[in-house]
């Protein structure tokens, strides 16, 4: 019988995966662990393993397509055999409840409203998938004895004993609803409780509530457009932005620092610098590369431990970091992502400029792993090469801060009684300031100017 290929639920808030690239065709021989396809999960390119042995026999979504966590998007079989499109399900014209595969959650949909979204993967060996298919047992109602709760073909043999009398989805829906199928009676075939069974106890204004809320998703997903107006899903990344900014903006109380920094010997040190790191690395450093180094010397003083902290557990305790992970925003067409480098309190401006560059090379080409885009203590974005003179930037959670680089100006100053003209770069800090206050942010502020204003201190 063939093994089902799901999207995989790879994080808690993940709902949907958008796959890439199938990197096997229909007809080809796949073997357990090797490379299936390419998918994007919120931000992150993840690479998607066979869990079986065999042909892939069919392909339901294809490159490009967007689908839901959970949802079958192929099938591994033996040569030869058939499978159809989707799992199928018994549906009446009004109300149907959708058949879906293990570990989903069933949903009462009307036709032409989108299907439910399940809870994630079940994990199980293709041994026991096989068994549980031919002995119609739903994986999600075996308790798994295995590492991280995986089923074993033995917890499916142990289950088969003790497991209702009833069809799977009947289980779902009696376990969603809180109903004990030792009270329902079954129509079915000797006894067994179908889903009619289980729906039949359920109170029929929940029923028709349910139906009155798709009809009007329905009438709402066919209203005609005025000429001019498009409406386009939002992706996998953009979704994830978009959450993310929400929960950062109205989960941490912000305020923002801003301070002019005299880029006039900072300008040089570059310029200095310039060709022998070319020479070393084949990399050219940044005014980025300069700055995020002159960051991660100042977030190492025992006295700014706060600006490189994270709140943790519902907010009731604070981690302290004793390194510095920075995270550097890239801005690419389709969003916002923020790779990450690790270690930057270890290394010294030609092992930053290499690794800065490293990850926003893989943010660039779509290469970024879930690792490398994670474990931030500190972020930067930096919009100084557009021309933004002033900005307040949003928290990259679970920092505590982040600094925005914005446009170097040439500005009148006075220095020495003498008015001159300097290349003045703005900087804007936005603080949790349910960690740091005020004050604390503020000298973190003039310890960072004072480095860059005095960079040599970036080459000891």
């Amino acid at each position: 019988m063939a093994i089902e290929i799901i999207m995989p639920k790879l994080g808690v808030d993940m709902q949907e995966g958008e796959i890439i690239e199938w990197k096997k065709k229909e007809g080809d021989e796949v073997k357990e662990g090797e490379i299936l396809l390419e998918i994007m999960s919120d931000k992150t390119n993840m690479e998607l393993e066979a869990e079986d042995t065999g042909v892939l026999v069919k392909i339901v979504r294809g490159d490009g397509e967007t689908v839901p966590v959970t949802e079958v998007i192929g099938y591994i079989g033996e040569a030869g055999e058939v499978v159809g499109d989707t799992p199928t399900a018994e549906v009446s014209p009004a109300v149907a409840i959708e058949e879906v595969p293990a570990g989903r959650a069933p949903v009462v949909v009307t036709p032409l409203v989108a299907k439910a979204q399940g809870a994630g993967k079940v994990r199980a060996t293709p041994a026991a998938r096989k068994l549980a298919n031919e002995l119609n047992i739903d994986l999600g109602l075996v308790p798994g004895t295995g590492p991280k709760g995986r089923v074993h073909k033995s917890d499916v043999e142990d289950f088969k004993g003790a497991a209702p009398k009833a069809t799977p989805l009947a289980a779902r829906i009696a376990a969603d609803k809180g109903i004990d199928l030792s009270t329902v009676t079954g129509t079915g075939v000797n006894g067994k409780i179908l889903k009619e069974d289980v729906l039949a106890l359920i109170e029929p204004a929940n029923v028709e509530e349910k139906v009155v809320e798709a009809v009007v998703a329905k009438e709402e997903s066919v209203k005609e457009l005025p000429e001019g107006v498009e409406i386009i899903k939002m992706s996998p990344m953009r979704k994830a932005i978009s959450k993310g900014m929400v929960h950062s903006y109205l989960t941490a109380p912000t305020f923002t620092l801003n301070y002019d920094i005299d880029m006039t010997n900072l300008m040089a040190l570059r310029k200095q610098v310039l060709e022998p790191i070319m020479n070393k690395t084949g990399l050219k450093v940044t005014f980025t590369d300069l700055i995020g180094l002159a960051v991660t010397r100042t977030l190492m003083k025992e006295e700014h431990r706060y600006l490189n902290a994270s709140l943790i557990n519902d907010a009731t305790e604070i981690e302290l970091h004793q390194f510095v992970n920075i995270g550097i925003a890239v801005g690419l067409d389709e969003g916002l992502v923020v790779p990450v480098v690790h270690g930057a309190d270890k290394m010294t401006l030609s092992e930053f400029v290499v690794a800065s560059k490293d990850v926003i090379k893989k943010a660039q080409t779509g290469k970024l792993k879930a690792a490398e885009m994670s474990g931030s203590t500190f972020s930067i974005t930096n919009l100084g090469m557009f021309g933004t003179k002033s900005f307040n930037p949003i928290i990259n959670q679970p920092n505590s801060a982040i600094l925005g680089v914005a446009a170097t100006v040439p500005t009148p100053v006075v220095v020495d009684g003498e008015v001159v003209v300097r290349p003045i770069m703005a900087m804007c800090l936005t603080i949790d300031h349910r960690i740091v206050d005020g004050m604390n942010g503020a000298k973190f502020m003039v310890d960072l100017k004072n480095l860059l204003e005095n960079p040599l201190e970036l080459l000891i």
